[in-house]
């Protein structure tokens, strides 16, 4: 029944104007910024912690980001309209040649990202643009959510693969077989994942990023999209980053992720209104880490096991 009722509002989303999507995802950002107590306390929590900004302040960048994120549903439901021929009238890609000489290495491309303006948009500028483009996802508690997405995201011809299946094996093939491979890496990663200060606290890392750039000899592309003061959209891509051996993989491997966060965090910063102030990002304490990567290693094995011989 939601799925249906989902993809039939999607059908009906997709004959209106951008513009209307704008009156309507703001509409529905205020509502959702007055209603859900809980997300909105948390947020204003958060975004005072991580930028050192007063309630007052706070509440309203807040109110802004509810807001963007009311945008967001609207224009993930108006992915089928997006096409080859018309996205160009919504997104603007800044650098996209750094997209087509990494990918030319042979190796695939890391692409580092997170719940920044309307991520899923970000995949949908590069499938656009004739890239191949793979992503990791979280399933949503509701599973008609996660069929509605992936079949929404099938019309932008993205790959996905879901973590908790053999998402490894499919995300390994997929750098080898020269693909772009996606990861949010703004999200709680438990106790195995890296340690590190985020936005003034500690924070469990994701190391997925490190990982598939050390085993495939991937590059790594920071990419965000951001949306500019009349509603549309800029992809910025950053410069290249590569994993480095030094001898010692697990130290190779938090100094890329460090890295990484560092410049997702300036992102953040720099667009607090954009990003997801209510996540759970702080939620496995310190004391609750791993003496080892544990985590880390085991991708690192699957993904030797599960890639395809070359050639």
């Amino acid at each position: 029944m939601i799925y249906h009722a989902l993809m039939m509002l999607s059908r009906i989303v997709c004959l209106l104007p951008h513009s209307f999507l704008l009156t309507m995802g703001r509409g529905a950002g205020i509502l959702y910024n007055r209603f859900i107590k809980r997300q909105r306390e948390r947020a204003v929590k958060q975004m005072m912690q991580g930028l050192g900004v007063d309630e007052e302040r706070a509440r309203h960048l807040v109110r802004e980001s509810f807001i963007n994120l009311g945008i967001n549903v609207f224009e993930i439901l108006y992915m089928p309209h997006l096409s080859k021929e018309n996205f160009h009238d919504y997104i603007e890609i800044d650098h996209l040649e750094r997209m087509k000489d990494a990918l030319s290495e042979g190796h695939g491309v890391v692409v580092l990202t997170g719940h920044v303006g309307t991520w899923e948009w970000l995949s949908a500028a590069f499938t656009m643009s004739g890239l191949p483009v793979t992503a990791i996802a979280k399933p949503q508690p509701n599973q008609q959510y996660t069929r509605v997405l992936d079949d929404l995201r099938a019309t932008i011809d993205v790959e996905i693969f879901s973590r908790g299946t053999s998402e490894l094996l499919a995300a390994a093939r997929a750098l080898k077989k020269g693909k772009i491979l996606g990861f949010l890496a703004d999200q709680d990663a438990g106790p195995g994942g890296a340690f590190i200060d985020f936005l003034g606290k500690t924070a469990s890392t994701p190391m997925g990023p490190a990982v598939f750039a050390k085993k495939f000899k991937s590059p790594v592309l920071p990419c965000f999209i951001i949306r500019k003061p009349d509603g549309k959209h800029k992809v910025i891509i950053g410069e290249v980053m590569r994993y480095e051996d030094h001898g010692d993989s697990d130290r190779d491997l938090f100094e890329l992720t460090l890295k990484m966060t560092r410049i997702l965090e300036s992102v953040i910063r720099e667009h607090p209104t954009q990003w997801l102030w209510f996540q759970k990002r702080w939620n496995t304490p310190p004391e609750q880490r791993q003496q080892k990567h544990h985590v880390t290693k085991a991708i690192d094995i699957k993904a030797e096991e599960g890639s395809p011989a070359d050639g």
